[in-house]
């Protein structure tokens, strides 16, 4: 645990050598308390916000079992300081899970995080008065007055999603799932949720997640030309967008487009070459037998982002790239034409729009198709590999193609084929 503090930029201290001065924010062990010592009593501004209940990661007891114990000493008097008001940031940890709880939100309930918030974070949050969650309460009606959605510029699909999406903010559930069919207009839906989440519940910031280059070229593309209903200035006018091309994430950017590959990449702390942007994860034949274990990053710390749109997140939630996902104390929203039971299950089921391609077809948003099977001479009867024929080869595990002359006939059936 004292690990994991100093890593996030707070100075551990013992309750016998207290010095308020070192450094932004203070961690004081076994803190007195009128109802005995806190594990950890957390200062900033040498004004006492947290408590952190620390756990033995061996008793493998559920840690959610003692936040009434954080709570107790959130709530107690503290030695040498005068603390009117419960202390807002609370913490429970076994230096492997640490959970956090926001006292300032409506209904306050702990979520598991990576690691702690940074000192400057609490100042922040502090500084903001009512929290993100708070906020997100405070986002007013999409459509107040009734009226048809293409009045707004949008679809009745869209205009769907965007209110269930942010129902679904005010409940504090932290993972939804945006089902729309390909052409119905995903990007178009999540940046209007995005200007409204920056322009009505002060977002911070905002990553659009990718799993390919193109995707996230089309997405900016998208971002550069977009206007608000009740504004006449471009997106990209009134908050700086930037997809990121380095190992650099600029800090006054609201919106940052970025690649899952070059976002793992960043919290590895390692350069990547842009043409591994080009495939998605998805398609990519070799893999690591271990995924590497994302580690923490004090330039993008886990409060970096507020909220994470996934763009087609059927293909990048899994295995090593889940990674990214589950460093960031952030929203996760997913956009896809195509979930199967792994996507419903990683977003707890939390479908706020579910628009599928017949219902797209029947609203003539895209046109339907035929399916036509053909068959040939060879797929009907097979065929013969000729002696002496140049064959292409495939390597299975490294995917490599050699030639490779055909020693004699070798005949197969349409079965094979």
């Amino acid at each position: 645990i004292d690990d994991l503090l100093k890593a996030s930029g707070w100075s551990v201290q013992n309750k016998k050598k207290i010095d308020l001065n070192q450094g932004l924010g203070q961690a004081i062990r076994e803190y007195q308390t009128d109802v005995g010592p806190a594990d950890y009593v957390l200062f900033v501004d040498k004004k006492a916000v947290g408590v952190i209940e620390a756990k033995r990661k061996n008793k493998g007891e559920n840690i959610t079992t003692v936040e009434d114990q954080t709570e107790g000493y959130a709530s107690a008097k503290l030695k040498w300081v005068s603390n009117n008001e419960p202390l807002p940031f609370l913490y429970e940890s076994t230096g492997v899970i640490t959970r956090f709880t926001d006292a300032r939100d409506p209904k306050p309930r702990s979520r598991e995080v990576f690691t702690f918030h940074r000192p400057e974070t609490l100042i922040e949050w502090l500084e903001q008065g009512d929290s993100l969650r708070t906020r997100l309460n405070h986002i007013p009606p999409l459509n107040p007055s009734k009226l048809p959605a293409r009045e707004l510029g949008l679809r009745d699909c869209q205009e769907i999603a965007i209110t269930n999406l942010e129902d679904s903010l005010k409940l504090d559930k932290p993972r939804a799932l945006i089902q729309m069919a390909t052409g119905a207009g995903k990007t178009y839906t999540a940046i209007t949720s995005m200007y409204r989440i920056l322009s009505h519940a002060q977002g911070k910031r905002i990553l659009f997640l990718v799993d390919t280059k193109n995707l996230g070229e089309q997405a900016e593309q998208e971002m550069l030309s977009f206007t608000p209903s009740d504004d006449n200035r471009k997106f990209t006018e009134l908050y700086a967008v930037q997809r990121l091309k380095s190992s650099n994430v600029p800090k006054d950017t609201q919106v940052c487009i970025s690649t899952i590959q070059r976002m793992y990449s960043i919290l590895k702390g390692e350069e990547l070459d842009e043409s591994l942007e080009e495939l998605n994860p998805a398609e990519q034949l070799t893999k690591p037998k271990e995924p590497l274990p994302v580690v923490y990053n004090p330039k993008v710390p886990i409060e970096f982002f507020d909220f994470i749109f996934i763009d087609e997140c059927h293909r990048s939630i899994y295995n090593l790239w889940q990674q990214v996902l589950d460093y960031f104390d952030s929203y996760l929203i997913g956009l896809t034409a195509t979930p199967d039971n792994r996507t419903y299950g990683f977003f707890k089921q939390n479908v706020v729009s579910n628009y599928d391609h017949e219902r797209a077809v029947a609203d003539g948003v895209n046109v339907g198709n035929e399916i036509y099977y053909i068959d040939t001479e060879i797929t009907k009867q097979g065929a013969e590999l000729k002696a002496k024929q140049l064959i292409q080869r495939r390597e299975k595990q490294t995917r490599k193609k050699r030639w490779e002359e055909q020693d004699e006939d070798e005949a197969y059936s349409s079965k094979q084929l």
